[in-house]
């Protein structure tokens, strides 16, 4: 796959990249493709600006400890480098220090893997105090595991009885406990934000609201459907990681019960284990919410290979196969499917409880989405049946505020009210009532 050098092909050397994508003749297995998988990687690139000016599949027999690539390949691609002016090479793929070390060597550029890839798109992309401090943590992680054998050009002589390194590990040292006390820092800064979050949280429990958080893989219209539900304007664009930090609106169910949706972060294929660690504290809303909205984007080719990405997450943050329970699958961009697909999608959904084919673009299906989150929400609600004074207007409103009215009869100084409630607010009411008795 080869790209041009921009619209007007006036864009500096310094932007122009190479993407690779290194893979195992006898497959990597999967659910993807090799094709995919630098597409992918293309499309990483291009969301920090960078010009990809040649992206390729690279076949590997078997991985090289020192280069990672074969020395034949690493020799035909340092000369494509060189004509093509490209200053940076994106290997999509895990690419070790020493490795790292011997290809910008041999290429004389800048490498970086994925992980190192997708560090870059999301310290561009931060905007509130939380994600840069979530981001600058996964940086500095990511930094100190690159130290190793870094100091090359510094002797690494021991002492006499070997107790004392030479300058190199001197220097290794200095830098290692200057990160080590730059994360240390951070953490405690972002122990002071989880707390803010953690009692935001509780004020929200105290209202009560049911929060609805929507997850899933990166650019399947997360924040398209955020806004169409909410009107809240939040940054939408056709680009991986287009939003970082997350935001909250309230939204009105079917029932008339309010609930708060929260939008989060998108997930993405081999998502890099210290930004999950990184963002946690941010991906707690999703631990803490009452039902989760799982966007996917059912016209991408991948999308089986994402979805099972995003369930991979959300097991690793502590949502196992119980919790799975509290997943309504949103069917996202129908409006890009053939007629005969789109009709099937359509029968799919209609079959199900959990399942909505929508398209956050145009509206289609939004409504019924919204009416299965109401149902997953009220799974766990009591039907009861109460008497409440007709002079009580504060408890009837709140009744009203807090529960789905099913049935109401006024008979003189009483109204009986057959109604839905959450646990938590049908204990409130009891005890409210016993302390009026």
């Amino acid at each position: 796959m080869r790209n041009g050098s921009g619209e007007n092909g006036l864009r500096s050397a310094t932007e122009r990249a190479v993407v690779l994508h290194p893979y195992r003749k006898r497959g990597d297995g999967g659910l993807r493709s090799a094709e995919s998988r630098l597409g992918e990687a293309v499309s990483l690139a291009e969301a920090i600006a960078l010009d990809v000016v040649l992206a390729e599949c690279v076949a590997l027999a078997a991985p090289r400890p020192a280069t990672l690539l074969g020395s034949g390949t690493v020799e035909t691609y340092a000369g494509i480098i060189a004509e093509l002016e490209a200053a940076i090479v994106v290997i999509d793929g895990a690419v070790n220090p020493v490795q790292q070390r011997n290809l910008e060597r041999a290429w004389k550029c800048k490498v970086l893997d994925r992980t190192g890839l997708i560090l870059e798109i999301f310290g561009e992309r931060a905007r509130t105090r939380e994600g840069t401090l979530q981001v600058d943590l996964a940086h500095l992680s990511y930094q100190r595991s690159r130290l190793v054998r870094s100091w090359t050009h510094l002797e690494r002589q021991r002492g006499g009885r070997g107790f004392m390194g030479g300058p190199g590990e001197r220097q290794i040292e200095a830098d290692r406990r200057q990160i080590d006390e730059r994360i240390t820092r951070i953490k405690h800064e972002l122990e002071t934000v989880t707390r803010t979050r953690a009692l935001h949280r509780k004020a929200r429990s105290r209202v009560p609201y049911p929060v609805v958080a929507l997850v899933g893989y990166t650019n399947a219209g997360k924040s398209t459907l955020f806004n169409r539900l909410t009107d809240a304007g939040v940054l939408a664009e056709d680009q991986l990681f287009a939003t970082l930090d997350p935001t909250m609106r309230a939204i009105r169910l079917p029932s008339g019960r309010k609930a708060i949706l929260s939008d989060t972060v998108g997930f993405v294929s081999d998502l890099p284990t210290t930004l999950i660690a990184a963002f946690r504290a941010t991906l707690e809303e999703v631990l803490a919410a009452d039902a989760i909205v799982h966007v996917r984007d059912i016209a991408h080719s991948d999308t089986e290979a994402q979805r099972e990405d995003v369930l991979g997450v959300l097991a690793q943050l502590g949502i196992d196969e119980a919790g799975r329970r509290r997943i309504v699958e949103a069917r996202n961009k129908i409006d890009l499917l053939g007629a005969e697909e789109r009709e099937v999608e359509r029968n799919r959904a209609g079959r199900s409880d959990r399942v909505a084919a929508i398209s956050a673009a145009t509206g289609e299906g939004c409504t019924a989405l919204l009416a299965l989150v109401d149902a997953e929400l009220g799974v766990d609600r009591h039907v009861l049946d109460l008497s409440v004074p007709a002079a009580d207007g504060a408890g009837l409103a709140w009744l009203y505020r807090h529960g789905e009215v099913i049935e109401r009869r006024d008979e003189g100084e009483e109204v009986h009210l057959r109604i839905a409630l959450d646990p938590a607010d049908a204990a409130r009411y009891q005890s409210r009532a016993a302390s009026r008795a």
